[in-house]
C-alpha cells in the first residue's frame, strides 16, 4: 500500500464529535418544553374534558418521534442531504399545494395550514422551513460568486421565497411568511450579498408586506390592538391583558411551579402560543432571563458554527448553520415579544417549549441537522491537524542506518566523499522519504 493510500485510510478513520454545548442547550430546551407543557395543559385538558395528562402524553409522543429523527439526520452526511437539494425545494411546493386538497388537507380555526395525518394533523409549514433552508445554503455555495455579482443570481431564491410566501398567505399564514422573508434575507447577507444591489427587493417588499398586513381586518385589530389592549380587554385585547396580567403576578421569582392561575382557563393558548407567559407567571424574571438565555446561547452556538465552517471551505455546512440560527432566533424572538405586549399577535410558536406535533418533531430534526454540522466540522478538523502533525513530524524509516540508538558510539565525522556532496547541493536524495502536501485535498 502506498503512503497516499496509507494516509487516505488514517484519514477516513479519524471520527468527529457532536458539539457538547450545543446538545446541552437542545436537551435543556427540550425538558423544560416538557415540564412546562404539563403545567401548561392542565386547565385546557378539563376544558376539552380529556384528561389531565393529555396534551403532555402527546407532546412526549411527539419529541420521541423528533428524537428519531434528529439521531437518523445526525448519522446522515451532509453530501449525502446537499445532493438532494432540488427534490426537497419540490417537496416544499407540494407540501403547501397538499393542504389545499380535498381529503388531505385541513382547516383549524378558519385557517387552512394543516395535512390531515389520520392520527394526528402535521403543520405543512414546518417542514417547509427546514427544507427551503436546505435547499439555500446549497444554492449559495453553488453560486455564490454569481450571487455577489449579478442580480439574476441573486434575485432567483427571492422569487422563491416570494413563491412559497404566495402560497403561505393564501392559507393564511402570515407569521411564517414574514419569517421566511426574514430568513431568505438574513442568509443572503450572511452569503455574500451584494448590500446595494438588496436595498431594492427590500425596500418594494416592505410595502407590500405593509398592504397585505392591513388588507385583512383581523390583521389590522391584532396590529393596533397590542398598543394598548386595555381599550377592550374582554375582547380584541382579550389574549394580551391575560398574558400580560401572568407575566405581572410573576415578578422577580415567580408564584412557583404549577401555581400559575392564568392558566385555569383565562388565558387562550397556554400551552402553545401563550406558554411564555406561563413561565413568566411560574418563574418569574428569572425565569424569563434563563429561557432568553437559552436562545441566546443556541443562536450564537449556531452562527460560530456556521463561521467556522466558512473559514474551512465547507460553505454548505455553515449555510445550513446560519439558516438554522436565523430559524431560531426569530422565532423565539417574535414568540416571547407577543407574550411580553412587545409584537402584535402571530401564530408562532415557541421552539422546543411550546406544544405541537410538527412544531416539536421538525425542531428536533432541525437541531439534529446542527449537530451533524458540529460533528462534521470537529472531524474536518481533527482530520487537518493530523495532516499537519503528519508533515511536521516525518516518521523515520526503521532501517535507517543513520538513525541513532541508545547504545551505539558517536560516529567519527568524516568529509564526505565529492559524489555524495554533489548529490547534497542538488537537493534531497531519491531515497529519502518525501512528503506530499495534502492540505488542500482535505479541506
Amino acid at each position: 500500500m502506498s503512503d497516499s493510500a496509507r494516509q487516505a485510510t488514517r484519514l477516513d478513520a479519524i471520527g468527529g464529535h457532536f458539539d457538547p454545548w450545543l446538545l446541552g442547550i437542545s436537551c435543556a430546551l427540550a425538558c423544560l418544553g416538557v415540564v412546562m407543557v404539563g403545567s401548561a395543559s392542565i386547565g385546557v385538558a378539563d376544558g376539552h374534558d380529556v384528561g389531565p395528562f393529555y396534551f403532555l402524553t402527546r407532546h412526549v409522543v411527539f419529541l420521541a418521534i423528533g428524537l428519531v429523527g434528529a439521531v437518523w439526520i445526525m448519522r446522515t452526511e451532509l453530501k449525502t442531504i446537499e445532493q438532494h437539494n432540488q427534490w426537497l425545494l419540490l417537496v416544499c411546493f407540494v407540501l403547501l399545494i397538499a393542504v389545499f386538497m380535498p381529503g388531505i388537507g385541513r382547516s383549524v380555526n378558519g385557517a387552512r395550514r394543516w395535512l390531515n395525518l389520520g392520527v394526528s394533523n402535521f403543520q405543512a409549514v414546518e417542514a417547509v422551513k427546514l427544507l427551503y433552508i436546505v435547499w439555500l445554503a446549497s444554492y449559495l455555495k453553488r453560486y455564490s460568486e454569481e450571487v455577489t455579482a449579478t442580480w439574476g443570481a441573486m434575485l432567483k431564491p427571492i422569487g422563491v421565497a416570494v413563491a412559497l410566501v404566495a402560497m403561505l398567505l393564501l392559507q393564511p399564514d402570515f407569521g411564517s411568511s414574514s419569517l421566511l422573508l426574514a430568513i431568505t434575507a438574513g442568509m443572503l447577507v450572511l452569503g455574500g450579498v451584494n448590500m446595494p444591489r438588496m436595498f431594492g427587493p427590500v425596500l418594494i417588499g416592505l410595502p407590500v408586506l405593509a398592504v397585505v398586513a392591513i388588507a385583512e381586518p383581523y390583521r389590522v385589530v391584532r396590529l393596533t390592538s397590542f398598543l394598548d389592549p386595555w381599550q377592550d380587554p374582554f375582547k380584541t385585547g382579550y389574549q394580551l391583558t391575560n398574558a400580560l396580567m401572568a407575566v405581572g403576578r410573576g415578578e422577580w421569582l415567580g408564584v412557583g411551579l404549577g401555581a400559575s392561575v392564568q392558566k385555569l382557563s383565562y388565558l387562550p393558548e397556554a400551552h402553545t402560543d401563550f406558554i411564555m407567559a406561563v413561565i413568566a407567571e411560574e418563574f418569574g424574571f428569572i425565569g424569563v432571563c434563563v429561557v432568553v438565555g437559552l436562545y441566546a446561547a443556541l443562536a450564537g452556538r449556531a452562527f460560530w458554527l456556521g463561521l467556522k465552517c466558512v473559514e474551512m471551505r465547507r460553505h454548505f455546512a455553515g449555510y445550513c448553520a446560519f439558516g438554522i440560527a436565523l430559524w431560531m432566533s426569530l422565532q423565539s424572538f417574535v414568540s416571547i415579544g407577543v407574550n411580553l405586549g412587545l409584537l402584535p399577535t402571530k401564530g408562532l410558536t415557541l421552539p422546543m417549549i411550546s406544544y405541537g406535533g410538527s412544531s416539536v418533531i421538525m425542531t428536533c430534526v432541525a437541531l439534529g441537522l446542527l449537530l451533524r454540522v458540529s460533528y462534521e466540522l470537529d472531524r474536518a478538523q481533527r482530520q487537518v491537524a493530523r495532516v499537519r502533525n503528519d508533515i511536521s513530524s516525518p516518521p523515520v524509516a526503521a532501517n535507517d542506518s543513520s538513525a541513532p540508538t541508545p547504545n551505539a558510539a558517536p560516529m567519527p565525522s568524516r568529509k564526505p566523499a565529492p559524489a555524495v556532496a554533489a548529490s547534497a547541493s542538488r537537493g534531497p536524495s531519491r531515497l529519502q522519504q518525501r512528503v506530499e502536501p495534502t492540505l488542500g485535498r482535505i479541506a
